[in-house]
Formats: structure tokens, C-alpha cells, sequence
């Protein structure tokens, strides 16, 4: 591995997402009730990349892929399997407000804490080999299996906020559509595939971090894009329910 180049990669991805977190945490929003749903979305969106910053962090200051790759791969699915549920809800606000209750808290947390259990227990109790190797596949397919849960409810929502917006004759309507579907359908195969890019070989490991910069990147824009039109597409939206 060309361990500079890792090193540069990670740090390039940190510094992007920490300013991201931070302006999706702290950004100016106008101060209307209109804009609470917005706002809920982009703290969400902004708890998802600070909690995937701290990842980065840990693995550019401790260096942990070279301390024990398999604590490694473990540490990335459990981040991303409690990113996935912060990722979700976030657009779920944008399509549905009603969509995050305490219900749905209590259930991801606890399957996020039943993953961290089993998936550390099979790192620290079984040697390294073949069973090793396998039970944390397992465990990579668990997550893309839960992903594709995710992003089935997420899109069955989507289509549903689209259909019942058909109607609306709006360019920031359009617009709205068109975001969200790029963003969607973006988010659900990157972050599904992230679950086979931690698995990369340490030449190409690199890619695994400087895949994540376009996404982030589209996503902050798309959000400060949308929030120039936000207030006419919640108008709609109420209008028609």
C-alpha cells in the first residue's frame, strides 16, 4: 500500500465531510415554521457524515487497517450500518415528516446494537482463518441486506411523493423531483456498495475513501440548492394531502 496516498485520501475526505457536517449543523436557515422539516432533515444528514468523519479519523490517527484489517472491516460496517438508518430518515423528513417515531428510533439502535454484538464477538472470539473470514462476510451481506430494506421503503415513499405531485405544474416542483431522484437512487448504491469497498485490497483501499467525495459533494450542494425552493415544494406537498 502507498501509504502517503492513503493518508492524503483520508485526509481530503475528513476535511470535505467535517465542513459538511458543520454546515449542515450550523448553516443559516430562513426563520420560518415552514423550514423546521428542512431543518430536521439537514441535522440528520450532517449526524450521518460526522459520525462517518469520526471513522475516517480513527483510521487516518490510529492507522487501524494495519493494526488488524478484520477490526478494520468490522468498525466500517458498524458505522455504516448506523449511518444507513441517519441517511434514510434524512430524505424520508423531505418525503414524509411523519415518517421518524419512537418506534423507529428504538428498533434501528437496538438491530445497530445486536450487529456491533455479533460482529465484534466473531472478531474477538474465533482465530483467525476461514470461519473468521466467512462470519464477517456474513456480516457484510447483513448490512446490504438491511440496506436494501432501507432503500425499498425509501423508494416505495419517493414514488408516492412523486406520483402525488404529478400534477403540479412548477419548475422548483421538477426540480424537487429531479433532485431527489439523483440523489436517491445515488445514495442507495453507494452506500450499499460500500459494504463490498471496505473489503478492497490495500493498493486500491484508497478508492474505497476517495469514492465518498463526489456523493458528499453532490449532497451538500443539492441540499443548498434545495433549500432556495423549499418552501414552495412544502406548499405543494401540503396543499395535496
Amino acid at each position: 500500500m502507498d501509504i502517503d496516498l492513503y493518508r492524503y485520501s483520508l485526509c481530503i475526505a475528513l476535511t470535505l465531510m467535517a465542513f459538511f457536517a458543520y454546515r449542515f449543523f450550523f448553516g443559516k436557515v430562513p426563520d420560518k415554521r415552514i423550514f423546521d422539516n428542512y431543518l430536521r432533515s439537514r441535522h440528520l444528514m450532517g449526524a450521518a457524515l460526522l459520525l462517518l468523519a469520526v471513522n475516517y479519523a480513527v483510521h487516518l490517527c490510529v492507522d487501524i487497517r494495519h493494526i488488524d484489517v478484520n477490526a478494520a472491516i468490522v468498525m466500517n460496517l458498524s458505522t455504516y450500518f448506523f449511518s444507513y438508518g441517519l441517511f434514510v430518515a434524512a430524505l424520508h423528513m423531505l418525503l414524509n415528516r411523519s415518517y421518524i417515531t419512537r418506534n423507529i428510533i428504538v428498533r434501528h439502535c437496538l438491530l445497530w446494537l445486536l450487529y456491533v454484538i455479533l460482529s465484534v464477538s466473531a472478531l474477538i472470539f474465533t482465530e483467525d482463518g476461514t470461519l473468521k473470514a466467512g462470519l464477517i462476510y456474513s456480516f457484510a451481506l447483513m448490512l446490504a441486506l438491511y440496506g436494501f430494506f432501507l432503500a425499498s421503503h425509501l423508494l416505495k415513499v419517493y414514488h408516492k411523493a412523486v406520483k402525488m405531485m404529478d400534477n403540479t405544474r412548477s419548475d422548483n416542483i421538477e426540480t424537487y423531483v429531479r433532485w431527489m431522484s439523483v440523489l436517491t437512487y445515488w445514495m442507495i448504491i453507494f452506500g450499499i456498495s460500500c459494504s463490498a469497498l471496505t473489503f478492497l485490497p490495500d493498493n486500491l483501499v484508497f478508492l474505497w475513501v476517495l469514492s465518498s467525495v463526489p456523493f458528499y459533494c453532490y449532497l451538500y450542494v443539492s441540499y443548498q440548492n434545495y433549500l432556495l425552493f423549499h418552501e414552495t415544494v412544502e406548499r405543494a406537498i401540503e396543499s395535496d394531502q
